[in-house]
């Protein structure tokens, strides 16, 4: 299968190292592009709920195909997310074609583009309320794995997909509200800055629309969704970025290359890579 060649691949909230991570999907998706540019927009690994006990292979297969793109000549942009904030005590450290980074401005084709995760605007990431949003997580991601065996029951009995978390937030006017204001918040913060388009992460909610405020003046607000439930990304081709939902169907071309194209195992354990990302933690 000949991969497709998008200037710009924008990704975030993988959350590796959680039962909800799609990493055999995202891996698909990683090995079916060869981009100018990917953008890692935050949470790619998930240090909240990080556990020796869990952290597949198929989650080290993530990273490895991530640093064999960068070794191939795409330029890797990690921005860090509030999951995995260890990492923001090293911004702006180089290594070959990875960078580490809070947020990142792209001139594309004479526009401006401004990509950052976007938990700057949550007020429950930061603080006393964040012992709360750690629990919050871990609950999230329990929904999450008996959302999993509900459609693996749905998938062989013929019926539709389903998906709890999205059902919470749909039914709670309140959270609906929040994104809302999330979006326009990012919206108008881009506008006074003179940018074209605004990208982020954080709320697991694939997006993009244009935003106009009360000036008249207005900007495209686009976010990368997640790879939980919605295995989504960013995608700057042909002149104009488009939302990607990855479909199994899509990439059955890439499950089946030949055996010696296939990702090798990584020699590194579970356990030295707990002990790698605890030293970063620590430190």
């Amino acid at each position: 299968m000949e991969k497709r060649t998008p200037k710009v691949a924008v990704i975030s909230d993988v959350h590796l190292g959680t039962y909800g991570c799609h990493a055999t999907e995202l891996l698909n998706y990683l090995k079916s592009i060869k981009p100018e540019i990917l953008v890692l927009n935050g949470d790619i690994i998930d240090a909240w709920q990080f556990s020796k006990r869990y952290f597949p292979v198929s989650h080290l297969h993530v990273i490895k195909e991530i640093i064999n793109l960068s070794v191939s000549g795409t330029h890797v942009v990690y921005i860090t997310g509030n999951h995995d904030e260890f990492l923001r005590r090293y911004t702006d450290i180089q290594l070959g074609n990875i960078k580490l980074t809070d947020k990142i401005l792209l001139d594309i084709n004479g526009e401006k583009t401004w990509i950052f995760h976007g938990d700057v605007f949550d007020s429950t990431t930061k603080g006393s309320a964040k012992i709360i949003a750690k629990l919050g997580g871990h609950g999230y991601d329990l929904l999450i794995l008996i959302n999993s065996f509900v459609n693996w029951i749905l998938k062989h009995t013929g019926r539709e997909r389903m998906s709890f978390s999205k059902r919470v937030k749909n039914a709670v006017k309140s959270a609906v509200k929040w994104i809302d204001n999330f979006e326009k918040t990012a919206a108008e913060l881009a506008i006074n800055k003179g940018y074209d388009y605004v990208i982020c992460g954080h709320i697991h909610q694939p997006q993009k629309r244009i935003i106009e405020d009360k000036d008249g003046r207005k900007v495209t607000y686009l976010n990368s969704g997640d790879w939980i439930e919605n295995l989504t990304s960013l995608e700057f081709e042909n002149g104009d970025w488009r939302i990607y939902q990855y479909h199994a169907e899509n990439e059955n071309a890439v499950k089946n290359r030949k055996p010696k194209e296939k990702l090798p195992v990584p020699v590194v354990e579970s356990d030295e890579v707990y002990m790698y990302i605890e030293s970063l933690v620590s430190a």
